[in-house]
């Protein structure tokens, strides 16, 4: 059976990292991308042209009319909840990127909306599908670390100068950065109970395809999260990091240290300390070309096997959650809790020889 794929939003991220995966996917034979929309005419131009496809609709109702099965929701930030509720509304398998929505009641409404669709709902990001992250899990879950306890996350830089969105209400580096490493947070710890915060916006003005914008969304944030039972982590975002040598992940239990090296989204292999051991052990990339679309690729597989998807609606939901308090939290300079939760992940295959990463004991 061969899928067909149609695209809401076809700016830069569906050109790049979306249109190579789909392309893999079609020499497999699994999909065919077929049908495209966005309210720009000349990416729909473009689009068209590039690869081939239908772009001739006249807006978002009548491309969900069209007979696709996959629908990808890469549009800006403010659109994604709507969006993906009318495509499984309309039947569709979905593919939203994140944030999954930008307000609460927008997520809700998608969290019911796809518990009662046929299709599956996938929501970015899909960092929890890495080999590494895998592993780490699978480390952390063996507790050959033992209980965590504290952990750091950061993730940014100096920021995008090819959307205005990013920086308009319902943007900003919460939603567009923040939210790799909470989930991947989430996905060790576990559900969040309390967040207090500190949000703001620290760069005025961005220059956005030429031009000086008023910046109106967060561009700056470190996040403290209280997982529960004296388990802390802090999360440092924004667009204001020009470079940074330090792992994305630092996992401490109580009786070893896991540190994801490069980014989350961009994993570079990982370092572990053991107490028994007395040495970092230095676990090497093995898919240094996994790609931060993977979850394309899972909801292919998903709808192929017909079983549930890894990444789970009611995580990206959490997350959702979490950010907005986050910034609510610095408005008022008080703690919030945190009411949703989510199931803990459950990989359908363990990590295999094949694809574990490579290792070579390190001393300290």
């Amino acid at each position: 059976m061969t899928l067909n794929i149609g695209v809401l939003g076809l700016g830069s991220v569906f050109s790049g990292p979306y249109a190579s995966l789909i392309g893999k996917l079609e020499q497999e034979g699994r999909v065919r991308l077929t049908a495209g929309y966005d309210p720009d005419p000349d990416k729909r131009s473009r689009a068209a042209e590039r690869f081939g496809i239908d772009t001739s609709d006249t807006g978002p109702e009548e491309f969900l009319d069209r007979d696709v099965d996959i629908v990808l929701v890469l549009t800006s930030m403010n659109q994604h909840g709507s969006l993906a509720r009318a495509a499984l509304a309309a039947g569709k398998h979905v593919l939203v990127e994140k944030p999954m929505a930008t307000s609460l009641d927008e997520g809700r409404a998608l969290l019911e909306a796809a518990a009662a669709a046929p299709g599956l709902l996938v929501c970015a990001p899909h960092i929890v599908l890495s080999p590494t992250y895998r592993e780490m899990h699978r480390r952390v879950r063996a507790g050959e670390i033992g209980d965590l306890h504290l952990a750091r996350a950061r993730y940014g830089w100096s920021g995008p100068w090819w959307g205005r969105w990013f920086y308009e209400s319902g943007g900003g580096a919460l939603f567009d950065l923040g939210v790799y490493n909470l989930t991947s947070l989430c996905g060790f710890f576990g559900p969040v109970r309390r967040v207090t915060a500190m949000v703001g916006t620290a760069v005025p003005k961005r220059e956005v395809n030429g031009e000086l914008v008023p910046v109106r969304a967060d561009d700056n944030a470190h996040i403290v999260l209280d997982f529960g039972q004296a388990r802390f982590a802090s999360i440092a975002t924004g667009f204001t990091m020009q470079q940074y040598r330090s792992p994305a992940i630092e996992l401490y239990g109580a009786t070893g240290v896991l540190q994801l090296l490069g980014d989350d989204w961009a994993p570079n292999g990982f370092e572990q300390w053991s107490n028994d051991r007395g040495s970092w052990e230095l676990v090497g990339e093995r898919d240094p070309h996994w790609p931060w679309t993977d979850g394309l690729r899972h909801l292919v597989d998903s709808i192929e096997s017909g079983r549930p998807a890894i990444t789970r609606p009611e995580h990206a939901y959490h997350a959702l959650e979490v950010m907005l308090a986050a910034k609510q939290s610095a408005t008022e300079s008080r703690v919030l809790d945190i009411t949703s939760h989510f199931p803990d992940l459950e990989y359908d295959t363990p990590t295999t020889e094949a694809s574990r990463p490579t290792h070579d004991p390190r001393t300290s």
